[in-house]
């Protein structure tokens, strides 16, 4: 399979990854390519990103949660018909599952796409040092596959009197991106801010987008992205039956943090997907036999969340009768009986749980999961490949499952009833499809009996 792509790396966090994927994406989609999108690692953010500038859903490779061949499965299927697809980075190039391991890295994508990598190198406060970090990021591993470089918050001059110098590298100049305030894009506590919290979003990646046009050459990133070789499709994943039923997900400005594979997966059994958004709906959609209830940032919408009185209790009655639930994370704290919001109060909530969940001060359990369950579990038959991020806590005891760590650290987590499973990690449905189908069908046994 011919597939043209590159994928967008940097030393660190914090370099411009994410500004300058989504200008490329941007410029691109502007001169007609067909583009698609992926993030690696499990962040759900950047891809949002990507998709206020597409359109098109964005796509998650993490070499944690899913193996090299599912990995590759998932590329192909989204990749397939685009005219170039564009993958971005997570962390630094080379940063792995710890302190000393490449895997699950970036650099680890790379190498199971067989991708071309263009540097994006922060250049402020630097010039000719740049070139050294570039040469040591080349050579630290021989099969680097980096291949071009971008340099961000570099002026057009320094940027002239250093590309000479790329080149004797054996790189590609690709271009540069000055510093540029109108185009920030902002944080907050966990991480970027969504697309839909920045007010003027899309004149800032317009303002990006133009001054890319200039300063970045898009002729030499696509005739890059064309030297990529064939992909050996792997096979498809196997499916033994369909399910006919209604999966209810939330998804609005407080829910938005749910893996497009997860969707696509449950469509792929014969699920058929109703999004509502919790904040602006009133009632749940009709003839629904599941529900999900995804992370997202709850804790900033919580006053208004608790407003929607008709909501909150159409949800916990619903729950209380028997509908099959997933909540994960921000879908989690959102069934407490109150939610500490971000001024510090606490606002009425589902009422699923009896009782409260609070802010703390620093993030909790961090990282990559695998769960297990700790005693005979409706849902969870054998193990899943999840990731938590997130600084709230629950009063409630968790102890349906084991997290366990890459580093061997474990913990009780997780709270399962018939129809109820529900805690803090952000499971990826493809490490284990046996999951989805417990779900599927708790789902259908409900719709049999309706």
């Amino acid at each position: 399979m011919k597939i043209n792509r590159v994928l967008i790396s940097a030393p660190s966090s914090g370099a411009g990854k994410t500004t300058v994927t989504c200008g490329i994406l941007k410029v691109l989609k502007r001169h007609g390519k067909n583009v698609v999108s992926f993030k690696c690692g499990p962040d759900f953010i950047d891809p949002l990103f990507h998709e206020r500038v597409l359109a098109v859903p964005s796509h998650n490779l993490d070499l944690f949660l899913a193996d090299e061949q599912t990995v590759k499965r998932v590329f192909c299927d989204a990749a397939k018909d685009c005219d170039i697809a564009v993958t971005e980075g997570a962390m630094g190039y080379y940063d792995g599952l710890s302190t000393n391991s490449d895997t699950a890295s970036a650099y680890h994508t790379a190498k199971v796409l067989n991708c071309p990598v263009i540097l994006v190198i922060n250049a402020r406060g630097k010039a000719l040092s740049a070139l050294a970090e570039i040469e040591g990021f080349m050579h630290f591993r021989t099969d680097s596959r980096i291949k071009a470089v971008i340099f961000n918050q570099m002026s057009e001059g320094v940027y002239n009197s250093l590309k000479p110098e790329v080149e004797k590298l054996g790189i590609i100049p690709l271009g540069y991106v000055p510093k540029m305030p109108d185009a920030a894009i902002e944080s907050r506590h966990l991480g970027l801010k969504t697309p839909s919290d920045i007010e003027d979003i899309d004149k800032r990646l317009d303002l990006l987008a133009d001054c890319m046009e200039k300063t970045v050459d898009f002729e030499k990133l696509t005739e890059l992205a064309q030297t990529a070789a064939y992909m050996d499709e792997p096979p498809a994943i196997q499916l033994e039956r369909r399910y006919n039923v209604n999966i209810a997900v939330a998804k609005d400005e407080a829910f938005c943090f749910i893996y497009h594979e997860n969707i696509a997966l449950l469509e792929r059994f014969g699920a058929k997907i109703k999004y509502f958004s919790p904040l602006h709906d009133e009632h749940l959609p009709e003839n629904i036999h599941g529900l999900i209830l995804p992370g997202g940032y709850p804790e900033v919408y919580a006053k208004e969340l608790s407003r929607n009185v008709l909501m909150l209790n159409n949800i916990k009655e619903s729950i209380q009768k028997g509908l099959p639930t997933l909540a994960e994370c921000g879908g989690f704290l959102y069934l407490h009986r109150a939610l500490e919001g971000m001024d510090g109060r606490f606002y009425q909530m589902c009422g699923v749980f009896e009782k409260r969940a609070y802010r703390t001060d620093r993030l909790q359990r961090f990282g990559y999961v695998t769960l297990s369950a700790n005693a005979e579990n409706p849902y969870l038959h054998e193990s899943i490949r999840a990731h938590e991020f997130h600084y709230y806590e629950s009063e409630e005891t968790m102890t349906a499952c084991c997290a366990k760590k890459p580093n061997g650290r474990t913990w009780e987590c997780m709270i399962t009833r018939d129809n109820l499973f529900a805690g803090f990690p952000h499971m990826y449905y493809l490490s284990d499809v046996s999951f989805v189908e417990c779900f599927l069908e708790r789902c259908e046994s409900l719709w049999q009996n309706q």
